[in-house]
């Protein structure tokens, strides 16, 4: 299985609209998304030319989406 490598924001931000977030505000450089069901909100940096590794992790276990899911959706979008 090929590993999650950084990827710009904007390409995170389609795959959170692919799986129904909704940006719920914008505030200085990040963005915030939510869903129903999530316990706390998703938080993208715009000011960093790629996400790191370490963000799109988390933000997946916020999500409930594992890797394999992950990769599917954005070798989709």
């Amino acid at each position: 299985m090929p590993a999650i490598r950084p990827i710009s924001w904007k390409k995170f931000a389609k795959f959170l609209l692919f799986i129904g977030c909704t940006c719920t505000r914008k505030t200085g450089g990040h963005r915030v998304y939510s869903r129903d069901g999530l316990l706390r909100p998703i938080i993208l940096p715009e000011h960093s030319t790629d996400l790191p590794v370490f963000i799109i992790r988390n933000n997946l276990r916020t999500l409930g989406v594992d890797q394999k899911q992950y990769l599917e959706i954005i070798e989709r979008i």
